[in-house]
């Protein structure tokens, strides 16, 4: 299992258009890969799941994977987040 910590930093944090990129990346791994904000746990490659987190820009948040491709998953989804979708 693989655990990284980021900061949402666009403004409009994991709504429609930034969470469908998201989720779209997490389905690139093989591994299960799940989102943390504060104690609630959801799996990343679900569109309701990562929606209903009600991520906004600020927000601290655990990426979480555990898998052939667990430390490729993480770093490859925090790069996103971190990039502020730009990608």
């Amino acid at each position: 299992m693989y655990v990284k910590d980021v900061l949402v930093k666009n403004k409009a944090g994991l709504h429609a258009r930034p969470a469908t990129f998201f989720i779209q990346k997490a389905n690139e791994y093989k591994s299960t890969i799940w989102v943390e904000k504060e104690e609630r746990r959801v799996n990343a490659k679900s569109l309701l799941g990562v929606l209903s987190l009600g991520i906004i820009g600020g927000t601290d948040i655990k990426i979480i994977a555990d898998g052939s491709d667990e430390q490729e998953a993480v770093d490859g989804l925090v790069g996103l987040v971190e990039s502020g979708f730009a990608d």
